[in-house]
């Protein structure tokens, strides 16, 4: 490669990684004109809100869904890689912002409130605040960066870990909250209840 190449393939690089924080400023100024709270209510930010089951859980930096958006991210490495092959790595990036950003969204808006605290056992789900959303979103950029370098094994057993870990934690999880999201099922709710 020469070093003309060189500089022609970093000024594409950083053309594509310009474009995914874009997607992430737009997620940001979204979620504010949709009446979300930039930072928890209660006035401070935590690294880490761990009683799942209170006001402080999603809006704060981390939590135990946490693993969750990790989780997305090695997921959305996975698509892209198929759907974009030979596609640089910031292009395959920005299908995963865009997919990311957009359940953020909608994850906040009334319907999947709602439908939370209808369905599931987030009875005192309101939504994420904004830096907890953007937070949500920056994990699954790790989880994505870290798909994209480790062998494909090691990504799912990190997922695997992760999911039999947070279950058993806190009785939820990625494939718990899709399943009670999409189609709720009674004994779940009960046992994730006893939490």
């Amino acid at each position: 490669m020469t070093v003309i190449e060189s500089a022609d393939r970093a000024r594409h690089q950083i053309f594509w990684f310009s474009v995914c924080l874009a997607v992430l400023v737009v997620q940001i100024v979204a979620e504010y004109l949709m009446g979300r709270v930039p930072i928890c209510t209660c006035g401070y930010i935590k690294l880490w809100e761990g009683t799942v089951n209170s006001s402080g859980n999603s809006q704060h930096l981390s939590d135990w869904y946490t693993p969750s958006h990790i989780i997305h991210g090695f997921l959305f490495y996975g698509l892209a890689y198929l759907l974009l092959r030979g596609k640089p790595l910031a292009a395959k990036l920005l299908l995963a912002m865009l997919v990311e950003s957009g359940w953020e969204l909608l994850e906040n808006s009334p319907l999947i409130i709602d439908r939370y605290r209808t369905a599931t056992i987030s009875l005192d789900y309101y939504g994420d605040s904004i830096i907890n959303s953007v937070m949500d979103t920056i994990f699954m950029a790790v989880g994505f960066f870290f798909a994209s370098r480790a062998p494909v094994a090691l990504t799912v057993a990190i997922a695997i870990f992760f999911e039999i870990f947070t279950g058993y934690v806190i009785r939820d999880n990625l494939t718990l909250n899709v399943l009670m999201l999409i189609w709720p099922v009674e004994a779940i709710k009960v046992w994730q209840s006893g939490a």
